[in-house]
């Protein structure tokens, strides 16, 4: 997800380093605080395998380093978004960063494909909790703490089916 955000937000316009992160951690930062550690390595390898080009200005006091998306990057940002899948659209935070650059996509029917593997998934029957491989139901769950979970996450899905089923143009059932 790291590349993936860096090529997007890159997608976006060329930036300062610091500036992507701070970007970067607006998106995700409620997850996971993106460290230093994790982003300087994560650009050095795009850089290295031609995504990404930096750029030396002469700052102030100091020199600032620019990046800016190259082709190369841009038709990887496509590649990655256009294949996104497994965990990518299972998992909410990481659906939410795809879902964050998917307007860059240029053809809206790969656009819908996404959407379309991430309703599947929604639509599937699924629990935070499972006995012998079968969902349980809230009603089966005896734990009042662990019923609102049920209950917070059935919200969501709802609201997240609704909003990709308009978004598809597909009447809700």
């Amino acid at each position: 997800m790291l590349e993936l955000m860096i090529l997007g937000f890159l997608a976006e316009g060329s930036l300062h380093g610091y500036e992507l992160r701070r970007k970067m951690n607006e998106l995700y930062g409620y997850a996971r605080e993106i460290s230093d550690g994790s982003l300087y390595p994560a650009i050095q390898r795009l850089i290295k395998s031609g995504a990404v080009v930096q750029r030396v200005e002469n700052g102030r006091a100091a020199k600032r380093h620019t990046l800016e998306l190259t082709p190369e990057g841009r038709t990887d940002l496509h590649q990655r978004l256009r294949t996104a899948s497994g965990g990518n659209v299972t998992d909410l935070g990481r659906f939410m960063v795809i879902l964050a650059f998917l307007s860059q996509l240029p053809d809206v029917e790969e656009q819908h494909e996404v959407l379309r593997r991430r309703l599947k998934f929604l639509e599937a029957p699924a629990s935070f909790f499972y006995e012998g491989g079968r969902p349980l139901r809230k009603a089966e769950i005896q734990d009042v703490y662990r019923q609102g979970m049920l209950t917070i996450g059935k919200a969501a899905s709802r609201a997240e089916i609704a909003w990709i089923r308009q978004s598809l143009g597909i009447a809700a059932p």
